[in-house]
């Protein structure tokens, strides 16, 4: 795909996103056909929207969501700071159409990881962060029928990012063992779901490496004062507006969203 088509593309997304009016998919002509052009066409996508990149999101990281999506691996997409709110959170009337909430474990950087030759194992990234959060994720698409769209189009699409709600930092957390922490997802004060560090590619903090790995490998990086989202600790859940949902992470505190 040449530039002219990737900048297409990006522009057809833009707008869509921009008016909150979803399309049917990328026409042929500027459809990405593998994964490294979806990817192409995300960067294209963040310099149309021209805010500052706040971190990145890793979508798939378990088994319900790779259902949800058809893939069979993860894949990553870029928060916008305009995206980032503090929990409690209140989500606008139309802020996004597909009313699903993913609970996850965010980490914020203070170090960072640049693009290099050699992998980064699991003690240098660790060793980047600076905090971990209890977060809600609200993801939202571009295109009508996202599930059937593909993984390089949902990679154009920004890996189906929107808004993400993050909770205050965690205390006393470096020695926890994420794997077996458990969130529970509350919708109106009752417990809907309940899901584990596990259900992130076997913890929270493999997901994190992947992606310092992975950026790194298409020579990108991380940056300190970035927050990176895992994916989701619970299955997806869907809402509506009224409902308040509270993802529980026990001694770790809480991420909370109300929609309007």
């Amino acid at each position: 795909m040449d530039d002219s088509k990737t900048q297409e593309a990006a522009r057809l997304l833009h707008a869509a996103w921009r008016d909150q009016q979803p399309i049917p998919g990328l026409p042929h002509g500027c459809r990405p056909q593998n994964l490294d052009e979806g990817y192409r066409i995300q960067a294209a996508l963040a310099a149309v929207h021209d805010v500052p990149v706040a971190g990145y999101k890793i979508g798939a990281t378990n088994e319900v969501a790779q259902r949800i999506f058809d893939v069979d691996a993860p894949f990553f997409g870029r928060v916008f700071a305009p995206s980032v709110l503090e929990s409690p959170a209140e989500i606008a009337a139309g802020a996004v159409r597909l009313h699903i909430i993913e609970a996850e474990f965010d980490f914020t950087l203070k170090k960072d990881l640049p693009a290099r030759d050699g992998t980064y194992s699991r003690d240098e990234v660790m060793a980047a962060v600076e905090n971990l959060h209890p977060a809600i994720e609200i993801p939202d698409s571009r295109y009508k029928n996202w599930r059937e769209a593909g993984m390089p189009q949902l990679a154009a699409d920004n890996a189906v990012a929107a808004l993400l709600v993050l909770g205050p930092p965690a205390a006393d957390w470096r020695e926890l063992d994420l794997s077996r922490h458990t969130v529970t997802v509350k919708v109106n004060g009752e417990a809907v779901d309940e899901g584990s560090g596990a259900n992130v590619l076997g913890d929270p903090r493999n997901v994190l490496v992947w992606l310092a790995n992975e950026l790194s490998g298409r020579g990108l990086g991380l940056e300190a004062g970035q927050i990176v989202t895992t994916g989701s600790a619970a299955d997806v859940i869907t809402v509506k507006p009224g409902d308040t949902v509270v993802a529980d992470f026990g001694d770790l505190g809480v991420a909370q969203a109300s929609f309007c």
